[in-house]
């Protein structure tokens, strides 16, 4: 069964700074696109961020761009999101997602993810 895993969230004060972290359970994984979406009370799962197979590209959602950093360790076979300079708006369960394709590009839409953790809550207080 193929799994991702994530974990780091947590109850955090405006400005402070979190790391998620999700673990993919096969080496398959490497090599896929992944991405990081979060969905807030009553609102549609949005995009946040997401990283090429080799790491080398990165793309982000306007609201979170310059505050939030996406990496990967290939050999851990592990994404991170460096979240800094929480805001409230932050608050969400954020989600971790594998494109359905190996070797492709960063895709900013829910339909091109097969993969999803369970989520793990960010809550953000002002």
């Amino acid at each position: 069964q193929v799994q991702l895993v994530e974990s780091g969230g947590g109850l955090v004060q405006a400005g402070a700074s979190l790391r998620l972290s999700c673990a993919a359970s096969e080496r398959s994984f490497s090599r896929r696109a992944m991405a990081w979406f979060r969905q807030a009370p009553g609102k549609e799962r949005e995009f946040v961020a997401g990283v090429t197979w080799s790491g080398e590209s990165t793309v982000y959602a306007d609201s979170v761009k310059g505050r939030f950093i996406i990496s990967r360790d290939n050999g851990k076979i592990t994404v991170f999101l460096h979240m800094n300079s929480l805001k409230p708006e932050d608050t969400a369960v954020y989600y971790c997602a594998a494109d359905m394709r190996q070797y492709g590009p960063i895709r900013q839409n829910r339909e091109g993810y097969d993969y999803w953790g369970q989520g793990t809550q960010v809550t953000v207080s002002s």
